[in-house]
C-alpha cells in the first residue's frame, strides 16, 4: 500500500462523505420546506468535519479489499468500521437523536443502512465494469 493510494481514499472519502451529508441537509430542507428549515454555521461545519470523518472511516477500510478474505466477510469489515465512525459521529454531534425514543433511533440506522448499500453498490458496479474493461483490453 503506498501513500498515494492512503492519499485517494483520503480525498475519495471526504468527497463522498460531503456529498452524502449536503445530500440529506437538502433532503431535510425539501421536507420541512426549505423557507422553515435554517442551518447555523456551527451546524455546516460540524456538518462539514463529521462527515470527512465519516467518509474516511468508510473509505479507508476499503483497503479490506486488497486481501484474500471472502467478499462477504470484506463488507462486513468495512461496514463495521464505517458504521462505527458513523454512529460515533453522529451521538458526539447530537445528530442520533438519542432522546427521542427507539423508534426514531431504528429509523435513523435503516436510512444509514439503505444509504450505505446504495453507495457500496455503486462502487461495486463501478469497479466491476473498469475490470471487465480491462480485461476485453487484455484480451
Amino acid at each position: 500500500m503506498k501513500i498515494s493510494d492512503i492519499i485517494k481514499q483520503l480525498a475519495l472519502g471526504a468527497f463522498v462523505g460531503c456529498f452524502i451529508v449536503a445530500l440529506i441537509e437538502v433532503l431535510i430542507a425539501l421536507q420541512h420546506g426549505p423557507q422553515l428549515v435554517s442551518f447555523s454555521g456551527y451546524d455546516v461545519i460540524n456538518a462539514f468535519f463529521g462527515s470527512i470523518v465519516i467518509g474516511w472511516g468508510f473509505s479507508l477500510s476499503g483497503f479490506i479489499y486488497d486481501t484474500d478474505w471472502p467478499l462477504p466477510f470484506q463488507v462486513i469489515f468495512q461496514m463495521a468500521i464505517g458504521f462505527t465512525a458513523l454512529f460515533g459521529v453522529a451521538i458526539y454531534l447530537t445528530w442520533l437523536p438519542l432522546d427521542l425514543g427507539i423508534s426514531v433511533i431504528i429509523e435513523w440506522i435503516l436510512i444509514s443502512v439503505i444509504f450505505a448499500a446504495v453507495f457500496w453498490f455503486g462502487f461495486y458496479i463501478y469497479y466491476y465494469l473498469q475490470a471487465r474493461d480491462i480485461n476485453q483490453k487484455l484480451e
